[in-house]
């Protein structure tokens, strides 16, 4: 795909995700709308296969490939939610895939990798560079990588999130004001973005990112790409990409309006209320949108607005914790 991705390209993924994917629900909760003074719906990616949104990206990226590639397979780097849906999507349509992850990424999450059938090759995140791992294998076998975000068949995967969004909405006769949607390298908020306009082309969308990671509100802000002086310390792991992708950010400037930050504490209030209203469990990373819903930077009152919570891998410290918040409150 030479030219910028569009929203008949979302079309196309939705079609080869049909039947593959979960049509996650548009939840709405009347308490938290009175509150809000407006309507709030609440995407939620976190019920996926494999628990988040990567899935739809992995799967249509492996769809898009001829069948002489997927012969030799494909290779990916993640510590978390794009290993874990590339390798199910591999397992789906019989490739094999084989993920780079830290020698400290979570147990569970390898463990759920490895259980898709991906074989594991692991380094040390201080000494070694998982690209250069993953390039290596690549070159060795033949085999096609496949990136976390800045890749138009990844990127117009996770924009069916949107196209769905736009949907779902319309079903219910509701002309959606504003979008929200994580933030990391981008792929997702302006897949998202693309879905969205293609219905519904008054609706703004928004990324989400965390205090400290915010390289896309800045780049949007200035005009040109932003990089993160930190690559770790927000309880949002899956939101620390350095700056925004060199196919995202382009698009980014076309299709989404000012970015949104929140606070790692505003995260955890956010991970609470989507437990005790929406009962859903949400990642801090999965959080950021509601998040800001939630705090009024993304205005709710007046308005019918709609955040996606786009995963739900979450460990179990973590997850208390959001949950203790309740308590103290």
């Amino acid at each position: 795909m030479s030219s910028p991705p569009t929203f008949a390209d979302v079309q196309a993924a939705a079609r080869r995700l049909n039947g593959i994917v979960v049509r996650t629900p548009l939840l709405e909760n009347d308490r938290v709308n009175r509150r809000l003074g407006g309507r709030l719906f609440v995407k939620a990616e976190c019920l996926q296969r494999t628990g988040s949104f990567k899935i739809r990206g992995a799967y249509n990226f492996l769809a898009s490939l001829g069948d002489a590639d997927r012969k030799r397979g494909v290779v990916g780097w993640s510590s978390g939610n794009h290993a874990q849906g590339l390798a199910e999507a591999a397992r789906l349509m019989g490739v094999k895939a084989t993920i780079v992850m830290p020698a400290d990424a979570p147990a569970l999450k390898v463990a759920n990798t490895r259980a898709s059938g991906a074989e594991i090759v692991l380094y040390d995140r201080v000494k070694e560079s998982r690209e250069e791992i993953g390039i290596g294998i690549a070159k060795e076998t033949g085999a096609t990588v496949v990136p976390p975000y800045d890749h138009p068949w990844i990127l117009t995967g996770q924009g069916t999130v949107g196209l769905e969004i736009a949907e779902q909405a319309k079903a219910l006769g509701v002309v959606l004001d504003a979008v929200a949607a994580p933030c990391s390298g981008g792929g997702l908020a302006t897949g998202v973005a693309l879905g969205v306009h293609g219905v519904s082309p008054s609706t703004v969308v928004h990324a989400g990112e965390p205090a400290g990671f915010d390289d896309m509100t800045r780049s949007l802000a200035t005009g040109r790409k932003q990089r993160n002086e930190k690559l770790s310390g927000s309880i949002c792991d899956a939101l620390l990409a350095p700056e925004p992708g060199d196919l995202t950010f382009p698009l980014a400037q076309k299709v989404l309006g000012p970015g949104l930050v929140v606070t790692d504490e505003e995260v955890l209030d956010a991970m609470e209320l989507a437990f005790r209203d929406f009962k859903v469990v949400v990642e801090p990373g999965g959080a950021v949108a509601l998040a800001a819903a939630l705090t009024g930077k993304l205005p709710v009152k007046g308005r019918s607005v709609a955040a996606i919570c786009s995963g739900g891998n979450v460990d179990h410290a973590t997850f208390a914790r959001a949950l203790e918040r309740s308590a103290a409150a």
